[in-house]
């Protein structure tokens, strides 16, 4: 087998495994345990002292199995990163050639969905290349950027989720006000706001963590640079109590604000939706956002389990599949549920499919 013969990767699976028979027993005074509020639980490796050798490079463990099912994965996720980018791009051309869908509603959903082609990106090449791979490394550069970039475009979402909840909001709650309100210029500043917002939220953290002393173990067990491993490895050369904070409670505030926000919009959308006397009205206007929420809770939920309930008890399987699933098959399921129920977006994609 493949990973075999590499001595990091066997290492790490060996370090791995031993950590799962290991008993439950009270914390040592080799390693400690980092509580970050509301965001995940950190076990600190055992303390290296070991500051003149930084990590030049990270391994990525990813799904480590037999080499066969890592061909089989391989080719799964390549067709479902290809039926991604196809999907979104469909839903992107589509607005751009219908004058028809040249409204603010479709406008944010064809942002939304180019976002999600710049999602996918930022984690999925490198994933699907570590899987063919012996070696699984990315350098320490590399690792920091996809960081970033992995959570500023998940900030950039659910800033548009919120807008797009807005949208919704003006449209159903306030119709008189709609066309004035939400004009395409204001929308086009409001798109304009999630893309630069979203970047610049992350930035101060990221930079902190590039100045943390990463001195010793450089082993990750997930198929991307996160952010609660990086910290826990950085934690094994000295604490980092105030980085670890900080994320924590930027991570958090993000979360909770925008999708308590998202929630109270269609809340008042509900109680405006049941005040509509025809049934076909009603129906009309659940349609309209059926399938946002669907988007908001398949996000939601699974970036919820990652990063906000306590992960001390949660296995690393679960913390794997949970980060795959809003990362990966979310932006998947986006065209599929945005076009099912929209009579004028499969219009719209039957045209561009047509190469009409």
């Amino acid at each position: 087998m493949a990973d075999v013969e590499n001595p990091a990767i066997g290492l790490a699976f060996a370090t791995t495994a031993a950590a799962k028979l290991e008993p439950q027993t009270p914390v040592t005074p080799g390693e400690e345990l980092t509580h970050i509020p509301n965001f995940f639980w950190v076990k600190l490796l055992p303390r290296s002292k070991n500051l003149s050798h930084p990590v030049r490079e990270f391994v990525l463990l990813g799904f480590p199995c037999r080499w066969e099912i890592q061909i089989f994965l391989f080719s799964t996720f390549l067709v479902t990163y290809m039926l991604t980018l196809f999907g979104n791009m469909a839903i992107v051309c589509a607005v751009r050639w219908d004058l028809r869908l040249h409204t603010p509603m479709y406008i944010l959903l064809a942002n939304f969905s180019f976002l999600e082609i710049c999602y996918v990106n930022s984690d999925v090449p490198n994933m699907l290349a570590n899987f063919l791979s012996q070696a699984k490394t990315i350098s320490f550069a590399g690792c920091l950027l996809q960081l970033y970039f992995f959570f500023s475009l998940g900030t950039t979402e659910c800033l548009f989720l919120s807008i797009m909840a807005y949208d919704r909001f003006l449209a159903i709650c306030r119709p008189l006000h709609y066309p004035s309100v939400m004009t395409v210029k204001f929308c086009g500043r409001l798109v304009i706001f999630c893309w630069v917002y979203g970047f610049l939220w992350f930035l101060i953290p990221v930079i902190f963590i590039t100045q943390l002393p990463f001195c010793g173990p450089n082993v990750i067990d997930d198929f991307l640079c996160d952010l609660g491993p990086l910290l826990a490895l950085a934690s094994a050369c000295v604490p980092v109590p105030g980085t670890v904070l900080m994320c924590g409670t930027m991570s958090s505030l993000l979360i909770f604000a925008t999708f308590f926000y998202i929630i109270g919009s269609y809340t008042l959308v509900l109680r405006a939706v049941m005040q509509v006397p025809s049934v076909a009205g009603r129906k009309k206007a659940f349609s309209t956002c059926s399938s946002h929420l669907a988007v908001v809770f398949l996000f939601y939920g699974s970036v919820m389990m990652t990063y906000v309930s306590p992960g001390a008890g949660q296995a690393e399987s679960m913390q794997k599949f949970t980060t795959l699933f809003y990362s990966v098959l979310t932006p998947f399921f986006n065209p599929m549920i945005y076009s099912l129920r929209n009579k004028e977006m499969k219009d719209a994609l039957k045209k561009v499919l047509r190469g009409s």
